[in-house]
C-alpha cells in the first residue's frame, strides 16, 4: 500500500500557510536567502542536475529551458508563472496557491536569481478569485517584508512580482498566446521561431514555466538535486501531484513518487472505485491526452511509462471512467469543451473542431450513420501537427483513442439509432455549446450537419 509524500503539500493541514508568518515558521524563505548566494550558473546546473522537468504539461528538462535564456543582450529578462490551469481534470494549481502562496513566491525568487530576472510575472486565471486573493496578500506581505523590491532580503538585488489576472480563456495556457494576453493582444498563439526564450514578453528573452515547476525548485535549492532524486524514476524523477477525478470514491489531489502506479492511486489513495462500478478505462494527463483502458492501470505515472503505454502524462490529471459511462458522449463533452475554446487563428482547428463536434453529436444523439467513424478520423488527421499549437492535437485525442479502443460502442449507436447505455440529451445536464446559437448555414457558408435534436 503506498502513501502520500509530503514535499510541496506539507503545509496543507496548516491553518495559517498562507501567511508570511505561517510560512516562515515552516522554514519558508531560506531557499531563497540561499540563492541569494550562489551564482545563475550554479543554480541553472542545480536544476539541471536535479532532473526536474515541467509539471505544465510537456515535461521538458527545466534546466535545460532555462539555460537557453541569453544573458547581456541589453534587454530585461522576464520570468512568467502560467498560473492559467483550464486543462480539465486539472486542479493541482489552483490549491498550491490557495493554500500556499509563499511557496510559489519564494520559487520565484529562486527561478528570478537562477535567470537573471529582475521581474517576475503571475499570469493567473480570472476564475481563480480566491487564489487571486491569497497570492495578491502574500505578495503584499513579501513586499511589506522586504523579501520582494529594490533590495531583496538587504542584497541589493531586485525582483519584483506583477500579479497579472486572465480572462478565462483556455488558449492562454499556451505560452505565446499567454504572453500575447500579457502584452494586451487577443490570446492567441504565436508562430515561432523566434521561441520566448530568445524574443517573448515585450520582446525580451522569457521563460514561461507552471506552478507546480516553480514550487519545486525551492526545495532543490534547499535540499539539493540527490535529495530530489531520491523520489521518481531516472528520467522522471521527484514528486508529483496528481489530481484525481472521476468514479472514485475519494477524488482530489495527491503528491505521490513519479511513477507510482495508478491503480496504486487509484485503490490506496482514492478508496477504489465507486461501488457496484468497475474501471474501463483513464486518462492519465487531462482530456487533451488519450484514453487508456483498463488493463493498463499498472503503468507508472510517469512520462517513459505513459509514452509507451499510448498516452501521455500531461499535467498528471488521471481522470477515471467506468463501464457504467458511455465513452462516446464522454468524448463528445470534451470535443464541446475544445470547440469553444478554439481562438479561431488557425483552419484546421477553427474549422475542425466544429465538425468533430456535430459529427459526435449526431453519433450520441441516434442519427450517426456508418461512415461517420471514417469522417471523424480524417478530420482529426487534418488536424493533428497542422495547427499553430497543441490545442488541435489535443481535441484529437480522446477520439482517436476512443475510436481505436472502444470502436464497437460507436458501431452500437449508429446501428441501435440511441445511447445504448441511455444517455440523451434531455437527461443530460445543459452544456452551452455554440452550435446553439449558429443558424443552420454559417456567415462562412458551412452548412451544419442534421441532428436528431437541438438543445
Amino acid at each position: 500500500m503506498i502513501e502520500e509524500i509530503r514535499v510541496l503539500t506539507k503545509r496543507w493541514a496548516q491553518d495559517d500557510a498562507h501567511t508570511l508568518a505561517g510560512y516562515e515558521r515552516t522554514g519558508g524563505y531560506a531557499a531563497a536567502r540561499k540563492a541569494l548566494g550562489a551564482a545563475p550558473g550554479e543554480l541553472i546546473q542545480l536544476v539541471k542536475d536535479s532532473g526536474l522537468r515541467g509539471r505544465g504539461g510537456a515535461g521538458f528538462p527545466t534546466g535545460q529551458k532555462w539555460s537557453f535564456i541569453p544573458q547581456d543582450t541589453g534587454k530585461p529578462i522576464y520570468l512568467v508563472v502560467n498560473a492559467d490551469e483550464g486543462e480539465p481534470g486539472t486542479f493541482k494549481d489552483r490549491e498550491l496557491m490557495e493554500r500556499d502562496p509563499h511557496q510559489l513566491i519564494d520559487g520565484m525568487i529562486c527561478s528570478g536569481l537562477a535567470i537573471g530576472s529582475e521581474h517576475g510575472y503571475l499570469y493567473l486565471r480570472g476564475e481563480f478569485a480566491f487564489a487571486g486573493r491569497r497570492l495578491a496578500a502574500a505578495i503584499h506581505e513579501a513586499y511589506g517584508a522586504g523579501y520582494l523590491g529594490a533590495d531583496v532580503f538587504g542584497s541589493g538585488k531586485r525582483f519584483d512580482i506583477t500579479l497579472h489576472r486572465g480572462a478565462g480563456a483556455y488558449i492562454c495556457g499556451e505560452e505565446t498566446a499567454l504572453l500575447d494576453s500579457l502584452e494586451g493582444r487577443r490570446g492567441q498563439p504565436r508562430l515561432r521561431p523566434p521561441f520566448p526564450a530568445v524574443s517573448g514578453l515585450y520582446q525580451s528573452p522569457t521563460t514561461v514555466n507552471n506552478v507546480e515547476t516553480i514550487c519545486s525548485f525551492p526545495h532543490i535549492v534547499e535540499n539539493g538535486a540527490e535529495w530530489f532524486t531520491q523520489w521518481g524514476t531516472e528520467q522522471s524523477p521527484g514528486p508529483k501531484i496528481v489530481c484525481m477525478s472521476g468514479e472514485v470514491k475519494r477524488p482530489g489531489n495527491y503528491e505521490v513518487p513519479m511513477g507510482t502506479p495508478v491503480r496504486a492511486i487509484i485503490d490506496d489513495l482514492g478508496g477504489g472505485m465507486l461501488d457496484g462500478r468497475e474501471l474501463r478505462y483513464f486518462s492519465p494527463g487531462g482530456s487533451s491526452t488519450p484514453y487508456l483502458p483498463a488493463d493498463k492501470v499498472d503503468v507508472g505515472m510517469d512520462f517513459e511509462a505513459i509514452a509507451e503505454a499510448g498516452s501521455l502524462l500531461g499535467t498528471a490529471a488521471l481522470m477515471v471512467f467506468s463501464d457504467q459511462t458511455c465513452v462516446v458522449d464522454a468524448t463528445w463533452r470534451f470535443t464541446e469543451f475544445y470547440e469553444h475554446e478554439s481562438c479561431g487563428k488557425c483552419t484546421p482547428c477553427r474549422e475542425g473542431t466544429y465538425w468533430l463536434s456535430q459529427v459526435l453529436a449526431r453519433i450520441e444523439t441516434g442519427s450517426g450513420r456508418e461512415e461517420d467513424l471514417q469522417v471523424l478520423l480524417d478530420v482529426c488527421g487534418n488536424m493533428f501537427g497542422r495547427s499553430f499549437c497543441a490545442l488541435a492535437d489535443g481535441a484529437t485525442s480522446p477520439i482517436t483513442s476512443s475510436i481505436e479502443l472502444f470502436r464497437d460502442d460507436y458501431e452500437r449507436h449508429i446501428a441501435q439509432g440511441r445511447c445504448p447505455m441511455g444517455t440523451t440529451p434531455a437527461k443530460r445536464r445543459p452544456v452551452t455549446r455554440m452550435t446553439d446559437v449558429r443558424p443552420p448555414v454559417s456567415a462562412m457558408g458551412r452548412v451544419a450537419l442534421p441532428l436528431a435534436g437541438r438543445r
